[in-house]
């Protein structure tokens, strides 16, 4: 087994340490999501915490890891009888982003069950997790099914597993600890509200504290173990501060003034529901502990507050977490007077025990906002050149109504199209190519009945083979990739005009967000096209792109969709089980080169050649209307809508336009 980093040799990461730490002395508060970019010490931190958490009390040879002072009735290796158990190490177990369902919730033997009626049980990733850490590093990456799953342990305290009226049911409480960059996509605001607290990490841009990390690094990489053992002092005094705030906890007085600032400031941050409330408490509550104190004092509901709410406060999808801590100051301020606690700001164990934290994420979150124009007019885009001008902003996002793929996929799960999926409404059956993850009973009994004789069968029993067995086919939805091409030309420049498409592609950006899309943006301009956003699943990096995108000179229509078809052969080389939807939002005018049109022509049939479903945003506008985008639609063998059309109350049409061009 190979030696964890120390968790006392990270450099840095105050807020991450703190916020693991506080989890372990109470596993209450209810984990931790850990968001930033790469190479920030986010799983090593993770996985050096578990070294530090006490041991755990285990019935001897129980597989569900039971407290022998109050087993679980219910468990699938009980019943067993209180009294003394083992001590084993607290576990930390990983669920990888691509693990199977059988692999989370566990496996249960159909054969055996429907032949000779036996529970035949395989322990899963949330039976080993039970009574430690639960830890699922890039989970923004996770499948919407397992997502589930993990959604009702964390709701119930037990997993359920169910095979065709056959079930298993098991304790199984975990502190959640997830870590993700945000680049790749967001996570579901289900998921989130799970995750006790969160924390943004960044690399250090002193040069002094990279150098010490560099260090560090080399250091243990090149000895493990001496490493190691040159902070175990360390890593002692912090496992036996643990024990002792777990001890002090119980005896930690969360006062009604404390109380009221942590009601006020969820209020005052229109957070959702009331499990921030409680959150916070508990968290003001592991703050005092960990600081030996008996008190929560103000300074611990501030820090709760920093950890415990960015992620829940009401926002909109492409919104940056974070606070704004002048007002958070202002409401503690307000309710400062009505509670029983005297902060002392300089006194001993004030914030938490913890340095003061590093100024977290402002409550702008670094939105995108254009400067505003001085008295020499607007701003010019960075390198500009003559006729372009400076980005518009988009105008209000509206809901639209889906735009699908047509036909059946096989994609990654989701929310947009038509697929053969693991989970969605039964279709049919066939052999199971592998192991047997959902089992179609009429079709298992239809394919033994005709044996029955021949295997001898004398009682009631029916005498199941492999062989009988049959896989349930499924039908439910995927994510597909959407990808923008955005005509950002002099021809679109008007800003009213280009305000009103942005706020189109907006509105179908936050579509995709809720249907678990990649997406993709190519843009052009003057005289070539640029992919402003190759295939991602952070749409909110598409949203940026999009806010600061200038417009002006010519229109080269055809190097854009030339740009766009590559990109796509590129990303079915990658992720070729995922269909594409493409978008051109552009008036259809093209110019620039000799023949611009006919090139344009060409290039649009290339993507009707491939069957890429495609739809064009026609933004032409004005008295005279010379149908360009429809034409481009024709050759792409799409649909055409306007901006109009685009809306939820006069899209209604649009989906069925694309199936019947697609039949």
């Amino acid at each position: 087994m190979s030696t964890p980093f120390p968790f006392t040799a990270v450099v840095g990461q105050e807020d991450l340490r703190l916020a693991l730490l506080l989890n372990a002395v109470s596993p209450a508060v209810g984990g931790v999501l850990v968001r930033g970019e790469k190479g920030t010490a986010k799983s090593t931190a993770v996985r050096a915490l578990s070294a530090l958490l006490p041991e755990v009390a285990v019935v001897p040879g129980c597989r569900f890891s039971c407290d022998p002072a109050a087993p679980d009735p219910s468990c699938p290796d009980g019943p067993h009888e209180a009294g003394n158990g083992g001590m084993r190490p607290s576990r930390m177990v990983e669920l990888p982003v691509g693990a199977s369902e059988d692999r989370l919730v566990g496996a249960l033997d159909i054969e055996r069950a429907l032949a000779e009626g036996v529970k035949a049980f395989e322990p899963g990733l949330l039976a080993d997790a039970h009574r430690g850490i639960l830890y699922v590093d890039e989970v923004n990456l996770l499948h919407d099914h397992l997502v589930d799953l993990l959604l009702d342990a964390a709701a119930m305290g037990a997993s359920y597993v169910e095979r065709e009226g056959v079930s298993v049911r098991h304790a199984s409480k975990f502190l959640l600890v997830g870590t993700m960059n945000p680049e790749e996509g967001e996570l579901r605001p289900q998921l989130l509200d799970r995750f006790g607290l969160t924390v943004e990490v960044a690399a250090s841009r002193e040069p002094d504290q990279r150098v010490e990390v560099v260090r560090r690094r080399l250091a243990y990489d090149d000895d493990p173990a001496g490493f190691a053992a040159r902070w175990a002092d360390e890593e002692s005094a912090v496992r036996q501060r643990i024990v002792a705030a777990r001890e002090l906890l119980p005896s930690v007085r969360l006062g009604d003034g404390a109380l009221r600032q942590i009601a006020a400031t969820c209020a005052a941050f229109e957070v959702d529901g009331m499990r921030a409330d409680i959150v916070m408490a508990r968290t003001a509550t592991a703050l005092a502990a960990w600081a030996g104190r008996t008190d929560v004092l103000a300074e611990d509901v501030r820090q709760a507050a920093l950890l415990a709410l960015p992620h829940r406060r009401r926002r909109n999808p492409f919104d940056a977490p974070g606070l704004d801590e002048d007002k958070l100051d202002e409401t503690l301020e307000e309710f400062s007077g009505e509670g029983d606690e005297d902060p002392d700001p300089d006194g001993p164990g004030g914030g938490g025990g913890q340095p003061p934290p590093s100024d977290g994420p402002q409550a702008d979150g670094g939105s995108g906002a254009q400067p505003e124009a001085g008295d020499g007019g607007e701003p010019q885009a960075s390198g500009a050149g003559a006729g372009e001008q400076s980005a518009a902003r988009a105008s209000e996002p509206f809901r639209t109504k889906v735009l699908s793929v047509p036909g059946l996929g096989d994609g990654a799960a989701g929310r947009r199209s038509r697929a053969r999926t693991e989970h969605g409404r039964t279709t049919g059956a066939r052999r199971p190519q592998g192991a047997l993850t959902k089992l179609h009973l009429a079709a298992t009994v239809q394919a033994a009945a005709p044996h029955q004789r021949a295997r001898g069968r004398t009682g009631r029993g029916l005498v199941v083979r492999r062989d009988d067995l049959r896989q349930a086919t499924r039908e439910g939805r995927e994510g597909n990739l959407v990808l923008f091409v955005v005509d950002a030309s002099g021809s679109m420049a008007a800003r009213q005009r280009m305000s009103a498409v942005k706020g189109a592609v907006l509105s179908l950006l936050l579509d995709a967000y809720q249907r678990r899309d990649k997406v993709g943006l190519v843009t052009f301009r003057g005289s070539a096209a640029e992919v402003a956003l190759p295939p991602t699943s952070s749409v909110d990096a598409a949203a940026a792109r999009l806010e600061t995108l200038p417009t002006g000179g010519r229109t080269p229509l055809a190097a854009g969709l030339l740009r766009a078809h590559e990109v796509l052969r590129v990303e079915r080389l990658r992720d070729p089980a995922r269909r594409a939807l493409v978008v051109v939002v552009t008036d259809g005018r093209a110019t620039g080169g000799p023949e611009p049109v006919a090139l344009a022509g060409r290039a649009a049939r290339l993507f009707a050649a491939d069957g890429v479903a495609s739809v064009v945003v026609d933004c032409e506008s004005g008295p005279v209307r010379l149908g360009l985008a429809g034409q481009l639609a024709g050759e792409l063998d799409g649909t055409a809508v306007t901006l109009d059309e685009l809306r939820a109350d006069s899209i209604a049409g649009l989906v069925k336009d694309v199936q019947r061009r697609a039949a």
